[in-house]
């Protein structure tokens, strides 16, 4: 009996061994999985937090990032080599840190350099393009981005940039960020309006609806501007009525978010309680479906903590 006991210690003692002298196994292909198309495709859960991490440590093994590599530093990332070939796992690199910002690291004491790093490896996809690259040099990045056609680069290059812009509003409005991420939002909206269920939409209303009151200057609160764009996300006439040439797409209701960014950044900013509690109580009566499990999953959890707010004005 203590001889089997004895050989069942080793045995497992030699592969425990084993694998700890390996390298960790980071599949791509289940990365790329969890991106079969615009959205991430992971639950709302800690199983969910750990995929999207082991999809940001895939692709910087595909990419061959070093440890050591500074992705909080936008020189470090640029000078750092990648195959051209290898652009669209920046995107999804990109695309990646945001979400995991975005979503999971709310508070955390690293959400904001993930979205550093996220911004970084967006506008490192950008300048990948020779093209955008000799214009930004030679004549303007908003020159540059006028010229670009990569939707994914633009779109997660702006989306982690405004996040970082949020940590400090003034210091990104003195610093010329707004003019740089506008141009990004339209350029976006021109090449394609419907990626990720309208996103260049939902980007510019909560844009012009979430810049501070500033006393002057153009990229300051502007909430006309942001109902402009709102009302191609939200089925509200009596807020849209006078909008010339905005049409809603019922797919954008699919999108819980579309509804939330409306609440958050114009009906809650403007103190219109009433129609911001039915709209949050539309987004919580529906089923979160499988379409975009991830973010109609968290838009419900900001969804129930903005009608607390809301029912407190009622």
């Amino acid at each position: 009996m203590r001889r089997i006991l004895l050989v069942t210690v080793l045995v497992t003692l030699f592969a425990v061994l084993a694998v700890w002298g390996q390298e960790p196994v980071v599949d791509l292909d289940a990365a790329l999985a969890l991106l079969p198309g615009e959205d991430v495709m992971i639950e709302y859960s800690d199983a969910g937090r750990a995929q999207l991490e082991a999809a940001i440590d895939a692709f910087r093994v595909a990419l061959c990032v070093p440890d050591d590599l500074n992705e909080k530093s936008e020189d470090a990332v640029d000078a750092f080599s990648v195959d051209p070939a290898q652009k669209d796992l920046v995107n999804k690199l990109a695309q990646c840190y945001y979400t995991l910002a975005d979503v999971f690291l709310g508070g955390e004491p690293n959400e904001e350099a993930t979205y550093i790093m996220g911004k970084h490896w967006g506008l490192k996809s950008l300048r990948m393009n020779p093209e955008f690259a000799r214009l930004e040099k030679e004549e303007s990045f908003i020159a540059a981005v006028e010229a670009e056609t990569d939707v994914p680069a633009l779109y997660w290059a702006n989306a982690n940039w405004l996040r970082v812009a949020e940590f400090d509003k003034l210091g990104a409005i003195t610093g010329g960020v707004p003019p740089k991420s506008e141009a990004i939002s339209l350029r976006v909206l021109e090449l394609e309006p419907t990626y990720i269920v309208y996103g260049p939409y939902r980007s510019l209303g909560a844009f012009w609806g979430g810049l501070p009151r500033l006393p002057f200057g153009t990229y300051r609160k502007n909430f006309e501007r942001a109902l402009g764009y709102f009302c191609y996300l939200a089925d509200e006439p009596d807020y849209c009525a006078d909008c010339d040439g905005c049409t809603f797409d019922p797919i954008c209701n699919e999108y819980f978010e579309n509804r939330l960014f409306f609440v958050e950044f114009y009906l809650m900013e403007k103190e219109l309680w009433e129609d911001a509690a039915r709209i949050l109580e539309s987004v919580l009566a529906e089923p979160i479906g499988d379409k975009h499990p991830l973010y109609n999953a968290l838009s419900q959890e900001k969804a129930r903590k903005f009608l607390e707010d809301v029912k407190d004005h009622l």
